[in-house]
């Protein structure tokens, strides 16, 4: 590192994306055992408090790059503090409205409905926080490693998987605790947010390069362009439209609005490169996150059987990215990051295909641990490719592809995966019992159109042989659809060799330097 300034600065960061991930995780983890039970949530008021933290998380990484550079590091810092301290605060006052003395009956269910209201606007400011933590962790780490991003970027994109590991070893080691007062958790999340914000309260943050090197705002925008902004602002504009229930008019409408206005400011379609980057970095968000569900999911019943608690997987997977980015250098230097890429998705392709055959815990987790390995570098490893060949698009071309990532996985990915899993069932239980999957399914409808999936009510009609053949069989086709979504990292690898062959005809990949234009203070 430069001198001990910038570690504590790095450092700082780090733990700033370690109070993200275990806030995600532990909360996660609320939504699905606790909270349930304690403010009487249906599964579809807990799965609308789980998204009410993810997608203002994708947004605000998207819209605070637009102003990061006016506003400044440290008061992007400051504002992800007041919003961890405000999401605590709501969670404990959810807490504080449901164990009043004295409630019972209509009285404790109106309790629940006020505390859940809590908990929800907590859960949006608390994405709110989590987004804007990225949204200046990355160009920090950008600007202060400038001449080896892709090597740095890795190593503080660490910090995720390392906050995954600490909230999952906590939860797992103090659910009875957690289950009796699940506040504990909220304590412990206070922790990292203290321990960053006393770190980087006295640092002094650097200029962004785009910054440094004069680059314009115009040319900032430019760089992205209006295919770059049309893609983020199709994916800001669907996410906001599904949360808040927009008419299709209404989305498209405002959809237009801003790209246009984007267009007319910055009179640029955008650099072909970025472009090209942020279309791989669908199918990459997809591979990386969409599958975890999936996995996990067919990891569980041979943890449970074995007597073990199930998060132990996500542990698992999670302290192996949290060690190998860390290692990343190394591989950077022989492969060059799309080299590394390139090899990712290859090692992804082979695990997931084994992934969809294996059986028995031993198999199991030899294909998760191959796949694990093969999408550790995928995320930070893009940001890397993005700020060495589009520096001019600064702190805005850096996060938008990681919000472009997760909205996609949100809006497009995770669907499609399950889409995919449900049709693998559906025809494995007609080849092998025909005419019965029409009894015991239901049709609905997704972003991408109609589709059918087995309806666990229908199936109880079944006598109870048939039922159990076709619960297996919708497993094990679900497992056998893990080899069909191999397409996306299939897709990405072509991608990256037809990047390699096009920077070797332009004398190799090199990472594009910006001169400094003069002094600039920090934030």
């Amino acid at each position: 590192m430069n001198n001990r300034h910038d570690k504590m600065l790095f450092w700082g960061c780090f733990i700033a994306l370690i109070t993200t991930s275990t806030a995600f995780i532990t909360r996660a983890i609320l939504v699905n055992t606790v909270w349930p039970v304690e403010f009487d949530l249906d599964k579809v008021q807990a799965q609308e408090l789980f998204g009410a933290g993810i997608w203002p998380f994708a947004i605000s990484i998207i819209l605070f790059s637009l102003v990061i550079d006016k506003v400044g590091y440290k008061a992007a810092m400051f504002f992800s503090s007041i919003c961890y301290a405000a999401y605590a605060g709501l969670a404990l006052a959810a807490y504080g409205v449901v164990h009043a003395a004295g409630l019972e009956g209509q009285a404790l269910m109106d309790a629940q409905q006020r505390a859940w209201g809590f908990l929800y606007a907590g859960s949006v400011i608390l994405g709110l926080g989590n987004g804007t933590v990225e949204a200046f962790i990355n160009p920090v780490v950008a600007t202060l490693f400038s001449k080896e991003k892709t090597k740095w970027l890795n190593m503080l994109h660490a910090g995720w998987p390392a906050g995954l590991v600490l909230g999952g070893v906590i939860t797992i080691l103090l659910s009875s605790a957690v289950e009796r007062d699940w506040r504990i958790v909220v304590y412990l999340l206070a922790i990292p947010a203290v321990i960053y914000l006393i770190m980087l309260v006295p640092l002094k943050f650097p200029v962004q390069e785009r910054v440094a090197s004069g680059t314009s705002y115009r040319e900032m925008l430019a760089e992205f362009g209006v295919i770059g902004a049309a893609i983020a602002g199709y994916l800001v504009c669907k996410q906001l439209g599904l949360v808040f229930g927009w008419s299709n008019g209404v989305t498209y409408g405002l959809l237009a609005a801003a790209v246009i206005a984007y267009g007319a400011y910055c009179r640029s379609i955008g650099r072909p490169l970025l472009i090209v980057l942020c279309l791989i970095m669908m199918p990459l968000a997809t591979t990386e996150l969409g599958t975890d569900g999936a996995i996990t999911g067919l990891m569980e019943d041979p943890m449970k059987a074995a007597g073990h608690n199930p998060a132990w997987v996500l542990v698992y997977t999670s302290a192996i990215m949290m060690v190998l980015r860390f290692f990343a250098g190394p591989l950077v230097k022989v492969l060059t990051p799309l080299g590394l890429l390139a090899a990712c998705a290859a090692l992804a392709i082979v695990g997931l295909n084994l992934l969809a055959v294996a059986a028995g815990m031993a198999f199991i987790f030899f294909a998760a641990t191959l796949y694990g390995v093969g999408k550790t570098y995928f995320w930070p490893t893009m940001l890397g490719v993005v700020s060495e060949q589009c520096p001019k698009g600064g702190a805005l071309t850096l996060n938008a592809i990681a919000g472009i990532g997760m909205l996609t996985v949100g809006i497009i990915g995770g669907p499609l995966i399950g889409r995919m899993q449900e049709a693998s069932a559906e025809r494995a239980i007609e080849a092998q019992v025909p005419g019965v999957y029409a009894q015991v399914s239901v049709e609905s409808s997704y972003f991408l159109g109609r589709y059918r999936a087995v309806d666990h009510t229908a199936l109880g009609s079944l006598p109870p042989e048939q039922q159990t053949q076709i619960q297996n069989l919708d497993k094990k086709a679900k497992q056998g659809a893990l080899a069909k979504i191999s397409v996306f990292p299939a897709f990405m690898l072509a991608c990256y060799l037809g990047l390699i062959l096009y920077f070797k005809s332009r004398g190799g990949y090199k990472p594009v330097q910006l001169a400094v234009s003069g002094e600039g203070g920090g934030h």
